[in-house]
């Protein structure tokens, strides 16, 4: 076989502007390849197969804004965190400093012993499953290889996912039982922290019902009392003298030092109404929006769901009902029997230890296998 000059010189011409074409792009920064990588695998994704419909076209759009939320989130994660601990302890530094002494200086014996017990089991109560629900872990799925049933594979962890389990996008793994990612919490609620996220929502929304309640007349006076302190504010002291306009500047200068009077209100004292009127707003507008929160979560809860398992159901009820077939939740034993499982109760004392006193009691479950509601229709005879 013999080799022609001008085909060599025709191979050698073509290596060569490859090698250019290499080094040019080479040449770009390596996150503006990722990005031009990234652009063209999500173009592609859109002709993947014929089983791809709108939502895969929009998931596959909007997908730098999703990890652009995730992002975010994940690192505002910690300023939520303190923005609820602030919030807290300002309403928490009010009530000693302002409210307790005019409790004790203005009720009953036994009001007192009423609001003293109350307000500081509600505030145990609430920073208790508040620290439990952002310190405890919600549950992860095994990484090594286990005999452990599963339903599918994670496309993003490439790992077996048990039942109930879904991939949180801020977390970036899967959590068992997933219900939301919560940035209150900077923490995913899942199996093993969801009672006491739960019972963090349920007891501040009892605590700001409270403080809305007992201080709506002292925030009506407090309000009153600024309105007041405004007038006085406005009204000028002395009598107006009129005809006098020549004479300004003539009078010698002892004659025209005019004092104010002080006021009759001190600067605490509108500080005080102040923080009345400031933790009569917060409280009832967090017990508003966090009452609507719990009252949502009490109605999964009873369904025996989660809040992504409510998406899921209803969409296979809706197909199954064209099938002419009723969808029934697997995972719901009756909605009495939903709470028992949820709060962990196994005897009737549970229900003071266990809901009404901070617990730090396990789930039903371990998060990887589940009952299933035919089996069993009656967990805990209580």
């Amino acid at each position: 076989m013999r080799w022609c000059p001008g085909s060599v010189l025709h191979l050698q011409r073509s290596v060569r502007l490859r090698l250019c074409c290499r080094r040019g792009r080479n040449r770009l920064p390596l996150w503006i390849r990722e990005i031009w990588a990234y652009m063209r695998l999500l173009v592609r994704s859109l002709c993947f197969n014929s089983l791809t419909d709108s939502d895969v076209v929009f998931d596959s759009i909007f997908e730098p804004v999703f990890v652009t939320v995730d992002y975010v989130t994940r690192w505002f994660g910690m300023v939520f965190v303190c923005l609820v601990v602030i919030l807290t302890s300002s309403i928490v530094v009010i009530a000693y400093v302002v409210l307790l002494p005019l409790v004790l200086n203005t009720y009953s014996p036994a009001w007192i012993a009423w609001h003293v017990c109350y307000g500081h089991w509600n505030l145990i109560m609430i920073a208790f499953h508040y620290y439990k629900a952002a310190k405890t872990s919600p549950g992860y799925p095994p990484t090594e290889r286990n005999d452990r049933p599963f339903v599918s594979v994670c496309k993003k962890c490439i790992l077996p996912k048990p039942a109930r389990t879904h991939h949180c996008g801020i977390c970036n793994r899967c959590i068992l039982k997933m219900d939301h990612h919560c940035p209150w919490l900077n923490n995913c609620v899942g199996h093993f922290n969801h009672r006491y996220f739960f019972s963090f929502c349920l007891f501040m929304t009892l605590g700001c019902v409270y403080c809305s309640i007992s201080g709506r007349n002292l925030f009506l006076d407090a309000y009153n009392a600024l309105e007041r302190f405004k007038h006085m504010d406005l009204e000028k002291p002395g009598i107006p003298v009129t005809g006098m306009g020549l004479l300004i500047g003539l009078l010698p200068s002892g004659q025209t030092n005019f004092h104010t009077p002080a006021p009759p209100y001190s600067f605490r004292d509108k500080m005080i109404h102040k923080s009345i009127i400031y933790m009569w707003v917060l409280t009832s507008t967090v017990g508003v929006a966090l009452g609507a929160l719990t009252l949502w979560h009490a109605l999964l809860i009873s369904r025996g769901e989660t809040s992504i398992e409510k998406h899921i159901n209803y969409k296979e009820a809706k197909r199954m009902a064209k099938c002419g077939k009723a969808y029934k939740n697997p995972f719901s034993f009756g909605r009495l029997n939903n709470w028992k499982i949820f709060f962990g109760v196994e005897k009737r004392s549970h229900w003071v230890t266990r809901v009404l006193l901070p617990s730090g009691h396990a789930p039903h479950c371990d998060g990887l296998t589940w009952d299933i509601s035919p089996v069993k229709q009656d967990l805990i005879p209580v």
